[in-house]
Parts: C-alpha cells; structure tokens; sequence
C-alpha cells in the first residue's frame, strides 16, 4: 500500500473551510471527524457541512463518524459522495451489513477501533471493509499526544490484514506528527491522518509533504 496522508480539518480556522482544504490539496484526501456528543464527548458538524466539502471538489472526503447508531446514519454520507466512511465498531449493531449498504452506494467501508478495543475480534471482517482504523488518542478532541502503547496493535493489525491477502488500508488517528509517524509507518501503518500537526504548521503545504517523505522513508 502506498503512503496516504489525511489532514484532519478538526484543528483548522473553520471559518475559511474552503481555503483550509485548499492549503492540503496536495494530500490525499481531508479527514472529517463527525462527533455527535454522544459517542465521544465532543460535538463538531453533521452531514450538511460533510456534503458541502464534497461539493467543494478539492480533495476526496474521508469521513470518521463518532457517533452512535452508524447503522443508521453512515448510509447518508456515502449518498452525498464520500470517499470513504469510517464507523466505529463499538457504535455499529451490525457492521457486516453496514459495511456491504457502504460498499453497495460506492464508497470505501472502514470500520474503527478505540484503543481499548482489541484488534482481534475483528479479524474475520476484513474481506468486508477497505480500512481499519487504529485510534491513537482516545477520539474526541484534536491535539492529544499520541499512545505509543497503540504500536503492538498496529504491528498485529498489520500481521493480520498481510496474512488475509487483501488490500485494505491501515490508518491511525491521533497525535500524528513528524516527531510520532515514523513509529506509526514502521508498526505497519499506511494512512495517517494529521491534524494539528498540520494546520499548526507555518506551511500546511510543505508539512504534507513532509509527513508523506517520513512515513514514506519507514514505510512496513
């Protein structure tokens, strides 16, 4: 798999989304957390400024839903042209079937996990979904220091997605930064998303790429 950056817009100026995203464009996709208060202890945006960044046309959306019953909201945001939608495993009654309705409407499935959710249980799934999401902060809030304690579940996710003989997409979220996504690459991750580390940045530009040559330099 290819190194695959994806800045998270949770720490940018929200009030110029549309310059924000344009000063990713040379990222692969821009990550949207949707946090409903209940989930997670946080509420950001909903679906109609999730579909406003689809409209926009700059970067393909990936969207991070921390919400409760994905089962029956993740649907509409593969409807309005997502990339790619996350749910969280600990949310979703029946992720098979949640996974194959996001497939079915053309989008990527993948299914997240907390840190204190073991990777294992959900071995079975990966023929179902495109990305498996290794949290490495406790989701919620932008800018915590990432979990180094997170790399033996990275390592065996990365075991087990290698031993399946598929192609999905190993993405950790959280505290990723040039100081943390080489420990992430090297466990075996492949798309990391950045957001502080980003938007921070004297040039959101330039530490893209940045971001991109060091994960690509320790890559699995």
């Amino acid at each position: 798999m290819m190194t695959t950056i994806s800045p998270s817009i949770l720490n940018s100026d929200l009030l110029d989304l549309r310059g924000q995203l344009e000063a990713v464009r040379n990222a692969d996709y821009a990550h949207v957390d949707v946090m409903d208060n209940h989930f997670v202890p946080n509420l950001t945006w909903g679906l109609p400024v999730v579909e406003a960044t689809v409209r926009a046309g700059i970067l393909p959306i990936d969207a991070h839903l921390m919400i409760q019953d994905p089962d029956r909201w993740a649907p509409g945001y593969a409807e309005v042209g997502c990339a790619s939608v996350t749910f969280h495993a600990e949310a979703a009654t029946a992720p098979i079937r949640l996974a194959r309705e996001l497939r079915r409407l053309g989008t990527k499935a993948g299914l997240g996990l907390r840190p204190a959710t073991p990777v294992e249980p959900f071995i079975e799934l990966l023929p179902e979904i495109d990305l498996l999401l290794i949290m490495t902060v406790e989701p919620g809030f932008g800018g915590q220091a990432f979990l180094d304690c997170m790399l033996p579940k990275i390592q065996r996710a990365r075991a087990a997605i290698n031993a399946s003989g598929l192609e999905i997409a190993l993405q950790v979220d959280g505290g990723i930064s040039r100081q943390t996504i080489e420990r992430a690459a090297s466990a075996g991750a492949d798309v990391f998303v950045a957001g502080s580390a980003v938007y921070k940045a004297e040039d959101a530009y330039a530490e893209v790429e940045e971001l991109r040559r060091l994960a690509a330099c320790h890559a699995h």
